[in-house]
């Protein structure tokens, strides 16, 4: 396998709107991410990743793009990203920006003309049909659904012809076989790259291509609940359009790619990025993010276990062992705060929050860690819908009550699950709007922020801020923990995920309780007797956990309080 800087990098992601405001309008900007670069440089992480700042009329927040090379107004200038930039890099601080290219806003100019007649030059830089009946709308040209509940198909009265929109309707999609469309996106990555920026997160890679005809969905029963993304995700000529783009622009830059891949298997994951297909970097994989979730249906919870977490999880790491590299993440713009969803928020928010990092930081692959996870941030219950601002809680509210779902389940689903809670203003300090700006906040703050906070978490010693810190540390000090190979111990335990990581003559043990309650755990015949020191642990302990003399394990069962997190470092028997 070979060693590169984004293996051994921590990723942290700024979503700009809600990460800091420095002019009092109360939305997050250029120069608010600026002023916190050595906040970013104190916890320790070496790349940033924003999301997007593009020109865009915010009909998704910022992922429906008018302008690929201008900032948005409500971010700063260009000349402030230059700044930033700039910064950044003096630091030792690399920056991936979103690379938005399944869609643009239908305020591109390329839409704009694309629209205006079925002849013009950009026609097929989206994709249009016919529909069934001319001038009806409801006429779509099939009858697959969006991601969003509703058809892919807009109506445009000017040619009597449909648009696709896998997303919202603001949103047309591009044409992936349109070699001129092609080359326009070349052109503008090429642009950022030589800008200086260190590589690119890409959204919804998987689906830029569609299949072939665009069949009517067998089942239409089942679009009710489970898009059709079997007909416009992880389809075969995916990989030709990536391969191109790695060929004519990615290979000559030394950057970071990470693509977001949702609905991928491992072994869709080693098509994007096995270190041989000339792809991408890294992926993304929802499938531990659809544990709670029945049927991918976010909205409808179910009960989760860790069994099918380390299913899943250990699937992940073993697969692309040695051929592909992962990129690991509990929080991000799009997911609930994990330690109100797979942690606990109230009474063992820290211990909590501690155990969920050291899950993810000593699993093989690169760390992402998003705003306020840091400091165990939580879900937010909005008790108003108008005080939520994200175009899907509300599409899901217009469906909910054309169902007649009761409100309080509507509303508990929200809550529960709404990308909103990811995007409440960071909390800084304990001042009014938690030291996010000093004017009205474009959405309102979590109350928790007088309590919970940064400022907060910097004065603590044992905080989970201060604890973020020494994962990374331990991350650049110890190779195993970047390359070691994975393997699970006792996959029946229902509390404890215990596993270890091996790379030359070094060893991790790592033992996680993932419980509200105390767990007794028995050591298996491999690990009895392993001899190694207590690197890191989410408790204060009078002695170091669990150890005997000579810092050997003992020969028997472990207790271990609720979400305790302990790792060991040792020597390979190997």
């Amino acid at each position: 396998m070979q060693k590169t800087w984004w293996k051994e990098s921590v990723v942290y992601q700024i979503y700009p709107r809600s990460f800091m405001d420095s002019n009092g309008d109360g939305i997050g900007d250029l120069n608010g991410i600026r002023s916190k670069l050595d906040y970013l440089k104190e916890l320790g992480v070496d790349v940033i990743w924003i999301c997007p700042i593009y020109q865009s009329p915010n009909a998704d927040n910022g992922y429906d793009i008018s302008d690929y090379y201008e900032i948005m107004d409500e971010f700063g200038t260009m000349e402030q990203f230059d700044a930033l930039l700039a910064e950044a890099h003096e630091r030792g601080l690399r920056v991936i920006m979103d690379l938005v290219v399944n869609h643009t806003s239908d305020e591109h100019p390329w839409f704009i003309e694309s629209r205006s007649s079925t002849d013009h030059p950009k026609r097929d830089y989206y994709i249009w049909r016919k529909g069934k009946q001319s001038g009806d709308p409801q006429a779509y040209p099939n009858n697959w659904e969006s991601v969003f509940g509703h058809s892919v198909w807009q109506y445009d009265e000017e040619t009597d012809e449909f648009f696709m929109h896998i997303f919202t309707n603001r949103q047309p999609d591009l044409n992936w076989e349109n070699p001129r469309m092609v080359q326009d996106i070349h052109e503008m990555i090429r642009w950022w790259l030589d800008k200086g920026i260190d590589g690119f997160r890409v959204d919804a890679i998987n689906h830029i291509t569609r299949e072939e005809g665009l069949p009517d969905e067998e089942n239409p029963q089942q679009l009710k609940t489970v898009p059709a993304y079997k007909r416009f995700a992880n389809l075969p000529g995916v990989h030709d359009h990536i391969r191109h783009i790695h060929e004519q622009v990615l290979r000559h830059y030394d950057i970071m790619t990470v693509g977001e891949a949702g609905g991928s298997t491992p072994e869709d994951a080693l098509l994007y990025v096995g270190e041989d297909r000339h792809e991408l970097n890294m992926s993304f994989h929802f499938e531990h993010m659809g544990l709670d979730r029945v049927n991918v249906n976010k909205w409808v919870h179910r009960p989760w276990q860790l069994s099918e977490l380390k299913s899943v999880m250990s699937r992940w790491q073993e697969v692309l062992h040695g051929k592909g590299w992962n990129a690991n993440y509990w929080n991000n713009h799009d997911q609930p705060r994990a330690v109100s969803r797979f942690g606990e928020d109230t009474v063992y928010r820290k211990p909590s929050a501690k155990l969920l990092a050291t899950f993810i930081h000593m699993l093989e692959g690169t760390p992402f860690v998003y705003q306020g996870e840091e400091i165990g941030m939580t879900n937010i219950r909005f008790q108003d819908l108008s005080d939520y601002r994200d175009i899907e809680i509300f599409n899901y509210a217009r469906i909910s009550k054309e169902k007649g779902m009761p409100e309080q389940t509507m509303m508990e689903a929200i809550w529960r699950t709404g990308r909103d809670n990811a995007r409440t203003p960071m909390q800084w300090n304990a001042t009014e709007n938690g030291g996010f700006t000093t004017g009205t906040p474009w959405m309102k703050v979590n109350p928790n922020y007088t309590t919970i906070n940064v400022e907060e978490s910097r004065q603590d010693p044992n905080s989970i801020f201060h604890y973020y810190q020494k994962l990374i540390r331990l991350r650049k000090q110890h190779e195993v923990i970047v390359y070691g190979k994975y393997e699970l111990i006792e996959p029946d335990h229902a509390q404890v995920y215990a596993f270890t990581r091996t790379f030359q003559d070094q060893q991790l043990l790592v033992i996680l309780n993932f419980s509200e309650e105390q767990a007794e755990f028995e050591l298996p015949d491999s690990v009895i007797g392993f001899a190694g020191e207590w690197l890191i642990g989410n408790y204060e302990h009078d002695t170091e956990p669990m150890t005997g003399k000579n810092g050997k394990l003992p020969s028997r069962s472990l207790r271990l309080l609720p979400y305790e997190a302990q790792v060991y470092l040792g020597h390979s028997k190997a």
